[in-house]
C-alpha cells in the first residue's frame, strides 16, 4: 500500500503521528504530549505548521485523544473518562454564546449512526423563552441547539450546506460536530475518543469526503468529536498476517460484532460529555433526567 493510501484510511491524528514519534522524526510544528486527568490518559497532537499538516495530511489544530474502556461494555463505569472529555471540550469552546451540535452520519447504517444518536441526547435549550427557562429552573443554562442533517443521498443537500445555512440563521458562537471515524488499529475501535478544534471533512476516513466543516468554511470555531467504528479491511488483513496489502484497490470496511452496543453506548458517552461541558452547573444525574 502506498503511504498516501495509508494516511487516507484513518481519521485519528495520533495514529498518523505515532510512527514519526517512535522514529524521533517529528517535523517542525508537530508536537505530541501526554498528560493524565485523574486516572485517564490524554494525548494531544498539535499540528502547528504547513509542513506538519502536509506530512500528516490533516489540517492544523489540536487533536486530543482519550483512551476509554471498551464503550460497548455496559458493566464498566466511564465516569472519569466522561469528566475528562467534558473538560477537554469546554477548554476548546468560547465561554459564552449559543452552541450548535451537529450529528453527522446515516442513522440507517449502524456504524455511521453515531452522530445522529448523539444529537438525540443533547439537552437543547435555545427554544426555551427566558420566562419558561426560569420557571423550570433552567434560566442560567447556555443556549444550545441540535441538528441532524442526514446524508446527501437522503436529502439531496450536503450536510455542510445545511449546517452553514443554520449557522447563518441562528448565529451560534461555536459548532460541535459529531461523526463516526475510521481507524488503522483494530484495538482502537470503540476504545478511543478524538476531540479536535480543526473541524472535519465528513467521510474522509472511508474515502468518501464531503464538504468541510471548519472555521474556514463557517466563520466560527468548529469542534469535531468522534469514536472510530470501522477499519479498512486491507489494513486489518495486513495487521493480522504481517503482509503487504499494496494490491488492495477495492475499499471494504470492517466493524466490530458489538457495533450496536458500541454505537449506543458511545453516543450516550459523548452526549453526556458535551452536556457536561455546556452545563457544568448540572450533575450527570440531572442531565440524564432532563434528557430522558
Amino acid at each position: 500500500m502506498k503511504e498516501n493510501q495509508k494516511i487516507a484510511r484513518t481519521d485519528l491524528a495520533i495514529e498518523l503521528a505515532q510512527p514519526l514519534l517512535e522514529a524521533e522524526k517529528l517535523p517542525e510544528g508537530l508536537k505530541v504530549h501526554t498528560q493524565t486527568h485523574g486516572a485517564v490518559e490524554i494525548t494531544c497532537v498539535q499540528i502547528g505548521s504547513p509542513k506538519a499538516s502536509q506530512q500528516l495530511q490533516k489540517p492544523c489544530g489540536r487533536y486530543i485523544t482519550i483512551q476509554t474502556p471498551p464503550l460497548w461494555n455496559s458493566l464498566l463505569d466511564p465516569q472519569q473518562e466522561i469528566d475528562a472529555a467534558a473538560d477537554c471540550i469546554r477548554s476548546l469552546l468560547p465561554q459564552e454564546g449559543t452552541v450548535l451540535v451537529v450529528g453527522l452520519g446515516n442513522s440507517s447504517i449502524t456504524p455511521d449512526a453515531l452522530g445522529p444518536q448523539v444529537a438525540q441526547h443533547i439537552l437543547v435549550t435555545r427554544h426555551l423563552t427566558e420566562e419558561l427557562a426560569r420557571s423550570l429552573g433552567m434560566g442560567s443554562l447556555r443556549k444550545t441547539a441540535a441538528l441532524i442533517p442526514g446524508v446527501l443521498g437522503q436529502t439531496g443537500v450536503e450536510s455542510g450546506e445545511l449546517t452553514a445555512a443554520l449557522v447563518n440563521f441562528i448565529q451560534p458562537s461555536a459548532v460541535i460536530v459529531v461523526d463516526a471515524l475510521a481507524a488503522q488499529d483494530y484495538g482502537r475501535l470503540g476504545c478511543t475518543i478524538q476531540i479536535s478544534d480543526s473541524g472535519i471533512a465528513p467521510g474522509s476516513g472511508v474515502q468518501n469526503s464531503r464538504k468541510e466543516l471548519s472555521r474556514r468554511t463557517l466563520g466560527i470555531p468548529v469542534l469535531s468529536i468522534g469514536v472510530p467504528t470501522v477499519i479498512d479491511a486491507a489494513t486489518l488483513a495486513a495487521q493480522l498476517t504481517g503482509s503487504s496489502c499494496e494490491q488492495a484497490h477495492q475499499t471494504a470496511m470492517v466493524t466490530p460484532r458489538e457495533i450496536d452496543r458500541l454505537i449506543g453506548h458511545s453516543a450516550k458517552f459523548i452526549a453526556l460529555a458535551i452536556n457536561k461541558a455546556l452545563y457544568p452547573e448540572l450533575s450527570l444525574e440531572e442531565i440524564g433526567f432532563l434528557c430522558a
